[in-house]
């Protein structure tokens, strides 16, 4: 009997998910359906409540829904409860378990796909909204040293005090004079708005990476990182990691992302 999976956010029609789960499942042999599903703004716990009696096995949650699959699981991962938001949602056995890939897919993208290592990277994060949160806590397990600026300075070195144990600190945009970074990933919204990037000219390390988080179009940070000359990076191969590590969690097979990478950047 085919397992049935689905996507649910709010708008949901422009979703690639579905076409990356199909080739998963095709690569892999696994035997799952997978849709988009709009629930209402109001409606997700019902939707929830509606897949479940309807024996799905799992979802995927997508904007503005992932604060409230984190209230709604009943257990959660060490990933989603340092996000503090949940983008994976398993059912099984009466439970409802959370967890967040988005920063797992985001460092397999850069070390696995792009190549850069990021041990001992120094690595910068801008934004400290729910795309940061999402990926600290990956960004920290795989050695980076970490500086996260936000606009409101406030607001990045509240994150930062989530990890006290860890090599990271928050700051505001100006602190970032003369200083250098190995990477930098814009997780800021600032793309959709084409709002200008508050980085210093020479912010970039030789060698440096510039990884938006954003996919499909040139944002004023990739604009500002090629006109500094350095690599750049966007969204859609975290996209398909992220799904990747959501399918791992549900078949217990990891499929291979680089065709599948190659397939949405040719359509």
């Amino acid at each position: 009997m085919t397992d049935r999976y689905a996507v649910i956010g709010n708008p949901i029609s422009h979703s690639k998910s579905p076409l990356i789960h199909s080739l998963f499942a095709e690569q892999t042999g696994q035997d799952i359906s997978y849709e988009t599903i709009e629930a209402p703004l109001d409606g997700f716990v019902a939707t929830i409540a509606r897949l479940r009696s309807e024996n799905y096995k799992g979802c995927n949650v997508t904007v503005p829904f992932k604060f409230n699959a984190f209230e709604c699981a009943t257990e959660l991962s060490e990933r989603a409860l340092a996000a503090q938001a949940v983008n994976t949602l398993t059912f099984d056995d009466g439970k409802i378990t959370g967890d967040n890939t988005d920063g797992a897919g985001l460092v397999r993208d850069i070390e696995l796909n792009i190549g850069v290592t990021l041990q001992g990277k120094r690595v910068l994060l801008m934004g400290a909204g729910g795309a940061a949160y999402g990926v600290v806590l990956p960004l920290l397990t795989a050695d980076a040293s970490l500086i996260i600026a936000n606009r409101t300075a406030n607001k990045a070195l509240e994150l930062a005090r989530k990890f006290p144990a860890a090599d990271v600190r928050g700051c505001s945009y100006p602190e970032l004079d003369n200083q250098q970074f190995d990477v930098i990933i814009n997780a800021t919204s600032a793309g959709l708005t084409d709002s200008e990037v508050p980085l210093p000219a020479g912010i970039f390390a030789p060698g440096a990476l510039a990884y938006d988080m954003m996919y499909g179009r040139e944002t004023p940070f990739i604009k500002f990182a090629r006109e500094q000359g350095v690599q750049v990076a966007d969204g859609l191969g975290m996209l398909v990691e992220q799904a990747a590590e959501a399918f791992f969690i549900w078949r217990g097979v990891r499929p291979d992302t680089t065709p599948v990478i190659a397939a949405l950047r040719a359509s």
